[in-house]
């Protein structure tokens, strides 16, 4: 280095005298502001690497980076006007909000909201709703480059943000400039940047989040100054519109929340002046103001307002329980659903598979093909079509009063029903079903034999019912449950054989609480005593009411559950060893005619870069660790301390972010290691700049009124860094525009073409030209 020219490189022998040990532990635990003092020149430093130190030359290369991601991700956005991929699912949701009808969706509003929000803005009128995969905008009259515009948009933002990171963190323009790069050129951010998906948004608001936190962390020793709680609170805000945009925001909440405990640790430690737990608990209750309680309440005012667009009846009716569904407008349970009465002759419905409760004449055969021996009694099954046979009277086993409301059937009823059509009633017993041995078999009884009458008995228990609730058709879901044995009544996909017309197999769950035993009356298809006509006529009903939180936590519970059961297996789902190799994409869409395509892969030079500094990283620390243990001091602690607080937080972030998809079932893409990406960006910057540099900038946090002072510090990059950084960029751009036509889905390519941008085997791309070997003669 120029201010270490005259010097000979040696490692420095570290001592450690015993009397000595709080000292060396304090001035290995501070970080910035501590340690070796490096006695450099600051005239000796080149000239254009003092230039791009001055503010001037970083707003210039800010805004140069900036424009360029504008017109990297504005470029054709009109292209393709057709359907690309999971804009069938966001912006159908999009088009829902505009319509207000109520839908369903494993992911928070907030991104969604955007786009309803972008949609309206444009003049949307949401009657398109976004059904296949190629359906033309142009011939819908949509108006979707204004809805593409927002995730450019904050795809774009994004590059300056990362390179404010790095720059707030410490590292020099050069430096910033290169992690900015990787993602400014980056194949993959571009493509997910141009569609009407979510994670432009996410990505967005984690690197805001990151920001915040950074500028916070700047201000530890103006602790509770106005400064210090504005960047407190807008982490907390950054961090909730990132929880609120996908389910998988709550990796960013877990990535603070280690890094807050960290800092708490530090905070606690008693060795360090004016640390006393008074000090440790005022840290402690404004992180959890800032860091739990401000980003609750902005969370739960996202579901606010999606709750209060979406007042109509629409198609995520179905997933919410019936008190849900009576607080929308039109909802079908609203407007048709009707207390049940005794003697009522009714269909009943399984909630999940939609089957209906049915008996035949036919009976089970005396010996199933496993060996095992039925009753042979009367076939009960679940039938998907309207049937007769699907009709069963509800009879009471109790005195019932000629009129009144004595006569409804309630929650806890003990009931038997009668098969119209056989004159007989359900019964369960202590025989094997068809298809699961551990399962009872349904079957029923002659009417007038009251020789298994206990055998025909059933309470009917509505989900979270209480006591003297009415069971209501459409509206009510209950259970039956058998009250000799215990087992609910239950059905499951799996077809019976020919013998029973491939019907559904009917049967005892000993699991009688599981929500899968659910039921509900459909229809009433006749009553007793009364004009029947008028009863079952449809009247105006106000939607009811039901208390913000109940429906919070309902559709929570139904999105953890629902997003853990997306198992299904998919063309282009990958695993997450996959991803940092880029050793599979995503066909985004094609066009057979022209040959375009849209296929989601990254930027092979970035990616590998960030994979190798990674390990760089890990080699480094682990290097230095191995150093110290035997007393040498390899690195200066300035640079150790940069080390672990600023690239330690970057690889915090990227490891949070990656790590838990190997513990996920359900199924994976390769867009869920982009947020992941954008942190391993910044660790290959902190990686170039310990390798440039024996020095770091500093200090970087704004100084205290008790701070020590210490001699300034500067990263003596050189020359070299802004030729490094420069012909890394060229690389990264020429590579960018090799696979534009992958990105853009313009223009088409030949055969050749396509097969000469297929680096790897495992790069699934469409229209690719036979390969054919000449055989020698």
């Amino acid at each position: 280095m120029a201010g270490k020219s005259q010097q000979t490189p040696r490692l420095r022998q570290r001592q450690v005298p015993a009397a000595a040990t709080n000292v060396e532990y304090d001035r290995l635990r501070q970080d910035d502001h501590v340690a070796d003092i490096f006695h450099q020149n600051p005239n000796t430093r080149h000239p254009i690497e003092k230039l791009l130190e001055t503010r001037k030359a970083s707003m210039i290369v800010v805004a140069v980076l900036t424009a360029l991601a504008f017109a990297l991700r504005f470029y054709k956005i009109n292209q393709p006007d057709q359907v690309v991929f999971d804009e069938v699912h966001f912006g159908k949701f999009a088009a829902y909000y505009i319509s207000r009808e109520y839908y369903f969706d494993v992911h928070p509003p907030f991104a969604k909201l955007l786009f309803g929000l972008a949609g309206w803005f444009v003049g949307f009128d949401g009657k398109f709703l976004f059904e296949n995969i190629g359906d033309s905008y142009i011939e819908n009259h949509v108006p979707y480059v204004g809805m593409r515009a927002l995730p450019a948009i904050l795809g774009s933002l994004t590059i300056p943000v990362v390179y404010a990171i790095m720059k707030e963190s410490g590292y020099s323009t050069a430096i910033s400039a290169f992690s900015a790069a990787i993602i400014l050129f980056d194949n993959a951010h571009i493509a997910q940047s141009r569609l009407i998906l979510l994670d432009a948004t996410f990505i967005f608001f984690m690197a805001l989040t990151m920001y915040s936190y950074v500028r916070f962390q700047k201000l530890r020793y103006w602790a509770f100054s106005t400064e210090w709680w504005t960047w407190l609170t807008l982490t907390g805000v950054f961090m909730a519109c990132v929880w609120g945009s996908k389910v998988n925001g709550v990796l960013t909440v877990a990535a603070v929340g280690i890094a807050v405990l960290i800092d708490l640790w530090d905070i606690l430690d008693v060795r360090k002046d004016g640390h006393t737990m008074e000090h440790f608990w005022r840290h402690f209750t404004a992180r959890a103001i800032g860091f739990i309680l401000v980003p609750f309440i902005i969370y739960l005012s996202f579901f606010y307002v999606h709750f209060a667009v979406l007042i109509k009846s629409g198609p995520g009716d179905n997933f919410m329980s019936p008190a849900f569904q009576e607080t929308l407008a039109g909802n079908e349970m609203l407007l048709n659903s009707q207390e049940i009465k005794y003697y009522d002759t009714v269909t009943i419905r399984h909630k999940d598979t939609k089957v209906f409760l049915h008996s035949h004449i036919e009976r089970y055969p005396l010996k199933y093909e496993d060996g095992r021996i039925s009753s042979q009694g009367q076939q009960v099954t679940g039938y998907g079509h309207n049937d007769t046979n699907n009709n069963w009277q509800i009879i009471p086993t109790k005195a019932l009063p000629e009129t009144g409301r004595g006569r409804f059937v309630r929650h806890g009823d003990l009931i038997q029903l009668l098969h119209i059509n056989t004159q007989s009633h359900l019964l369960t017993h202590d025989v094997a079903s068809p298809l699961m041995p551990t399962n009872q078999e349904f079957t029923t009884h002659p009417k007038d034999d009251r020789t298994r009458y206990n055998d025909t008995l059933f309470y009917i228990n509505i989900n979270d019912g209480h006591d003297g609730e009415v069971i209501k058709s459409k509206a009510g879901h209950f259970r039956l449950i058998h009250a000799p044995t215990k087992v609910a009544l239950w059905t499951h996909t799996k077809q019976l054989p020919d013998w029973a017309f491939k019907q559904q197999e009917i049967n005892g769950n000993k699991a009688a609480n599981d929500k899968t035993t659910t039921w509900f009356v459909e229809d009433v298809i006749a009553t007793e005593g009364e004009d029947f006509a008028n009863r079952t006529q449809a009247e105006a009903k106000q939607p009811k009411h039901m208390n913000f939180f109940k429906k919070f936590g309902e559709l929570q519970l139904l999105m953890l559950q629902h997003n853990a059961g997306l198992t299904a297996s998919h063309p282009y789902a990958s695993g997450p060893i996959n991803w940092p190799f880029l050793l599979s994409g995503i066909s985004f869409w094609t066009e057979s005619d022209t040959q375009k395509q849209i296929y989601l892969i990254g930027n092979v030079v970035g990616w590998w870069t960030c994979i190798i500094a990674l390990s760089i990283y890990v080699g480094i620390l682990g290097a230095d660790l191995l150093a110290r243990r035997r007393g040498l001091d390899p690195i200066p602690d300035p640079v150790r301390n940069r080390l672990w607080n600023s690239a330690g937080f970057f690889t915090l972030f990227w490891g949070v972010h990656y790590a838990p998809f190997f513990l996920m079932s359900r199924q994976l893409f390769i867009h869920h290691y982009l947020p992941s990406h954008l942190a391993s960006a910044m660790v290959a910057g902190a990686v170039l700049s310990f390798i440039l540099s024996e020095t770091v900038n500093y200090p970087i946090s704004v100084w205290g009124p008790t701070t020590r002072a210490r001699p300034k510090l500067y990263a003596d990059l050189g020359i070299k860094a802004p030729i490094i950084v420069a012909g890394f960029s060229v690389a990264l751009g020429v590579v960018m525009l090799y696979f534009a036509p992958l990105t853009y889905g313009t223009p088409g390519l030949t055969g050749e073409q396509v097969n000469a941008r297929r680096l790897l085997s495992t790069w699934t791309l469409h229209f690719a030209a036979k390969v054919t070997a000449e055989v020698a003669l």
